[in-house]
């Protein structure tokens, strides 16, 4: 671990949107300068939450939150905010400076150099696709040059090629940086120790190690734990049945008796709080719509080439039981496609009628954020059932008190969690993922994959998760890169 001096320290902060159900709860940590920390939690455990308290845009209820003076701080953040998306390039990387320096468009060049992107600076970023906006929120905070640099799942919509030129920047980045991700190989690339932030406590702990090493480690402990307090709970079951014998009896039988009350009393204070850790959301099946026809017929896409828009001729008629893998570089237009056959402004695409569709769109944009995720659930079937929308609501992690909650006010996690709850009510026809795999705990995408594989209706899908696309029985592919454009 860097040795330097310590530039964030937490000291007893408590803090949580509701009284009853903090988020931090007397949580004490420090990092030091240079030191490049994964953090780690369950989902909704609040670590968005604690970057917020790190820039200040939120305060602790009580606590103290130390930076170190003059210490900057850049956030890349998970999703482009709205009001930035009618701005040009140039016009958004103006905000991150208070006075805009003569030389912009060259640190914004330079910037866009490290990323990998090609960006006319007077392009609008609301044309950019998916994994271009991650790369210039990415740019954005890197542009600040900060002492602190905070990635909120930086990996998230890029592709290969863009993972790996951020891998080889971080690791030659010389200042702190502190990164959420569920990305285990990206992570043991360059981080050197874990803050994990526990959901049930509230508390936070660190760890020394790669990603890998510590989820092992406290899985080690998990098991430790449980089986000392096991242990335990038998001594302290023998001693109870004893001491129920001995204490009828007179003499020293009764003084055995209370020597044996001791013993269960000390074995008690010795059983030790057990680490919870992350829940896996049970196997699950989407149910299908039963589809007696093709499903989707597509001849024609848009391609994009140097930012500009052509057309390409293909040949695709998807039926039940088809999957469909559209693959190709960040920016050629992969997401646009998903969504012109979802809303069906594709002029050469066609779904046929009756055919329900299920979309998963990789910025949750088609979520209504103001309604409760009951209601979300709700809108999914013809008659509400609450006891089915509660089971099912359930088995995706969603208690009564997230159901309770706006959609919006869910972390990123939950609302993918929501979404495949909401497929499951819904029986779709046809589905089409967008990045399926962003914000998802790593622990639930094994079992979000055999879903998928085992879905009986039309499956269509653009991912850069490699290991996940392979847990998926692919019958088509379309890369978009290989098309020829018409001329």
């Amino acid at each position: 671990m860097a040795q330097g001096n310590v530039v964030v320290r937490f000291e007893e902060v408590t803090f949580g949107y509701r009284s009853e159900n903090l988020i931090l709860d007397e949580a004490s940590f420090s990092v030091r300068e240079d030191a490049k920390l994964t953090l780690m939690g369950q989902n909704g455990a609040g670590k968005s939450t604690l970057f917020k308290l790190i820039t200040g845009e939120i305060a602790p209820d009580r606590g103290q939150i130390h930076l170190a003076s003059g210490a900057t701080i850049a956030t890349a953040k998970q999703v482009m905010a709205r009001e930035h998306l009618t701005q040009t390039v140039r016009e958004y990387f103006s905000h991150a400076f208070e006075e805009v320096s003569y030389n912009l468009d060259k640190r914004i060049a330079d910037v866009l150099g490290t990323v990998n992107l090609s960006a006319p600076l007077d392009k609008a970023v609301g044309t950019f696709s998916g994994g271009q906006q991650a790369r210039l929120l990415l740019a954005y905070a890197l542009i600040q040059e900060p002492d602190i640099l905070l990635l909120d799942e930086p990996t998230n919509n890029l592709d290969r090629d863009g993972i790996n030129y951020l891998t080889a920047f971080l690791i030659m980045y010389p200042k702190t940086v502190l990164v959420i991700s569920h990305d285990a190989d990206f992570l043991n690339s360059f981080t050197e120790g874990v803050l994990h932030l526990d959901v049930y406590t509230g508390k936070v702990e660190k760890y020394d190690g790669n990603y890998t090493d510590v989820v092992e480690e406290i899985a080690a402990r998990v098991e430790r734990d449980r089986a000392k307090n096991a242990q335990l709970l038998k001594t302290i079951q023998d001693r109870k049945d004893k001491v129920n014998f001995f204490a009828n009896k007179g003499g020293k039988m009764r003084k055995l008796a209370s020597k044996l009350r001791d013993e269960v009393a000390e074995a008690e204070d010795n059983m030790v709080d057990v680490k919870r850790d992350d829940r896996t959301i049970p196997p699950f099946t989407i149910p299908a719509q039963h589809l007696s026809e093709a499903a989707v017929r597509i001849q024609g896409v848009k391609v994009i080439h140097d930012h500009e828009a052509k057309h390409a001729k293909v040949n695709l008629t998807l039926r039940r039981g088809n999957h469909l893998l559209i693959t190709g570089p960040n920016g050629i237009g992969k997401s646009t496609l998903l969504r012109s056959l979802a809303e069906g402004t594709n002029p050469d695409a066609t779904i046929t009628e009756g055919v329900k569709v299920g979309y998963y769109r990789q910025d949750f944009s088609g979520l209504n954020m103001e309604e409760t995720a009951y209601a979300s659930l709700a809108g999914m079937m013809d008659e509400p059932d609450n006891e089915e929308i509660r089971r099912t609501g359930a088995r995706f992690l969603l208690d009564g008190e997230a159901l309770a909650t706006p959609v919006g006010a869910l972390s990123e996690g939950q609302k993918g969690l929501l979404c495949f709850a909401r497929f499951v009510l819904q029986a779709p026809g046809l589905l089409i993922f967008d990045e399926p795999t962003n914000h998802i705990n790593f622990r639930h995408l094994p079992v979000i994959a055999k879903a998928l594989n085992d879905f009986e209706g039309c499956l269509i899908m653009v991912s850069h998760a490699d290991d996940f696309v392979k847990e998926i029985q692919i019958t088509d592919t379309l890369d978009l890169a290989t098309l020829t454009i018409d001329t």
